[in-house]
Formats: C-alpha cells, structure tokens, sequence
C-alpha cells in the first residue's frame, strides 16, 4: 500500500498579517514550511511527500525543498483559492492508484483530541445548546484516507449545488457529509500538535521546540 502524505500549504497567511504566508516565515532555523515536509520525510509509514502551494510562492518553496534535499518529495503543485479547491488538485495529482495514511484497518482516520473545555453551540450571540463534553475532540491535522474514499466524497461535494451554503473546514468533514456509510476513526493526537494560525502561536511552538530539546538532552556529567 502506498502512502502519500499531502501537505495543504495554499494559504495565504492572510489572519498571520505578516504579508506573506505564514509557512515561510523562519522557524527554528528554516522556513515553517520545511518542518511539516521534514516530519513525513523521516516517517517510516510515508512513502512520498506531495506539497500544495500558494501559486505565487510554489517556485520559491520548491527550489527551498529540493536544495533541502528531502528524498521523499514528489512535488511541488500550485493551489486553489480555497483549501477545498487545493485538496481537489493534490488528489488530481495522485492519479488513479489506491494510497492510505497508514490505513491498514480504517479507510478514514482523524487526528483528534478530547476537548477539557465546555463547548456550547452559539446562535446570533446567544447560547443554543451545550453538548456533552465527553462526546467532544478537537481536530488536529494530519487526516488519512484511502484515495478511493477522499476522491468520491470530493467529487459529490463538487456535484452539490448547496456545498458552497455549507463549508467544510477540513477533509473528515467532506467524507461525514457525502459518505456517511465511511466511519471516521479516531486516532489519539497530541496538545503539542500545536495548529499556527496566529503569531502568538508561533512563538508558543517556539518555546514548545526549545522545551522538547531540552527535555531529550542527556543530564550533564559530574
């Protein structure tokens, strides 16, 4: 079974307000983008890595990304204007063979993780509902799907007048929509998988970084 892994960088960083996208901004030495390519370059159960891109800027990571020297790498492609529109051309991309995210078992798996928060549905600023906290994970990225099954919820999504009446934040929700048959297994992430959106939240990875290392030093000799 081969595995891609698809990195969806095709934003623009428009809430980071930096006036670049926030994945080439500088992080631990190198641009942002290059530790998500570095992750699934050095995980054993990923066999290519496959990079979509802000159109303008596809050039510049994939000259950054070769020089890096990440044997996994399949590609740089440019993006849509959405992250729907970017999946679609990654899954393009991929052809007509059958790959899976370690999908030995499952032919969908989310990364998500229980929520310690109360969560409480808001309509026009007022409280609606408040569901059991138990029922509740958050959703982390990376998501895994055999090809067959992401290809076929995209393509009814497509075919759906009213899709555009409903976005859907992340890939698990198109497949819950249009192929509710397809479970959704949950895999245990981890706070540290920490999602960037923010400067703040760059400079919080930062620290988290710096804490990993520190923590995996051997104590020093006396």
């Amino acid at each position: 079974m081969h595995t891609v892994a698809v990195v969806l960088a095709g934003g623009t960083g428009e809430r980071f307000g930096t006036g670049v996208p926030k994945q080439l901004l500088p992080f631990a030495g190198r641009p942002l983008i290059e530790h998500s390519v570095a992750a699934f370059d050095e995980a054993p159960a990923v066999d290519t890595v496959l990079v979509v891109m802000a159109a303008s800027h596809a050039d510049q990571v994939r000259a950054a990304l070769v020089a890096g020297g990440y044997r996994k790498l399949a590609g740089v492609i440019p993006g849509g204007p959405t992250r729907v529109e970017s999946t679609r051309r990654a899954i393009s991309e991929l052809g007509s063979g059958d790959c899976a995210a370690a999908l030995a078992t499952h032919r969908a798996v989310g990364v998500a993780v229980p929520s310690s928060d109360t969560i409480a549905v808001v309509n026009d600023g007022v409280m609606a509902d408040m569901p059991r906290r138990d029922t509740l994970v958050r959703c982390q990225t990376p998501q895994g799907f055999r090809l067959s099954v992401i290809r076929r919820a995209h393509e009814l999504a497509a075919a759906d007048p009213r899709f555009g009446d409903l976005p859907a934040t992340d890939d698990c929700g198109i497949v819950l929509r249009y192929l509710p048959e397809v479970s959704v297994h949950i895999v245990l992430g981890s706070e540290r998988n920490l999602k960037i959106t923010f400067p703040g939240d760059l400079a919080l990875a930062e620290t988290l970084l710096r804490d990993g290392v520190r923590a995996q030093r051997p104590p020093a000799s006396r």
